[in-house]
C-alpha cells in the first residue's frame, strides 16, 4: 500500500480517537450537540448506545493502527485487508447513517468521506 494510504489510515485512525473522547466525556458539551443530537433529558438512556459506539470507534481506530503496522511486517496482506476493510465499513456506515438519521448528514460526510478518498487512493495506487 502506497504511503498515502497509510498516512490516511493513521489520520483517520487518530480522528476516531477523538471522536471516541467526544462520546465518551464530551456528549454533553453544548457545543457539540450538532453532532450527537442528545437532548440532556435523554443523557441516562442513552448512555449504553454512547459507550457502544465509542468504544466501536476506539476499536476501529486500533485497526487501522495495527493495519498499518502489519503492513511493515511479514504480514502485508492482513494489514491492507484490515485497512480495507474498516474503510469500506466506514463508508456503508455513513449510508446507513444518513438513511436512518438524515438530521445528521454531516456525520455522515465527515465518517464517509476520509475513507472514500482512502479506497480511492488505494485503488489508483
Amino acid at each position: 500500500m502506497s504511503t498515502a494510504v497509510q498516512v490516511l489510515a493513521v489520520v483517520i485512525g487518530v480522528i476516531l480517537v477523538s471522536v471516541w473522547a467526544m462520546e465518551l466525556w464530551f456528549y454533553k458539551n453544548r457545543r457539540l450537540y450538532f453532532m450527537f443530537l442528545i437532548k440532556p433529558a435523554d443523557y441516562d438512556a442513552v448512555r449504553l448506545w454512547r459507550i457502544c459506539i465509542a468504544y466501536y470507534n476506539l476499536t476501529t481506530a486500533a485497526a487501522l493502527f495495527i493495519g498499518t503496522y502489519l503492513l511493515h511486517t511479514s504480514h502485508p496482506d492482513a494489514g491492507q485487508a484490515l485497512i480495507l476493510f474498516t474503510a469500506c465499513q466506514h463508508v456503508f456506515l455513513a449510508v446507513v447513517m444518513l438513511v436512518t438519521q438524515p438530521r445528521l448528514w454531516l456525520n455522515s460526510v465527515m465518517e464517509a468521506v476520509p475513507n472514500l478518498v482512502l479506497l480511492v487512493v488505494a485503488a489508483t495506487t
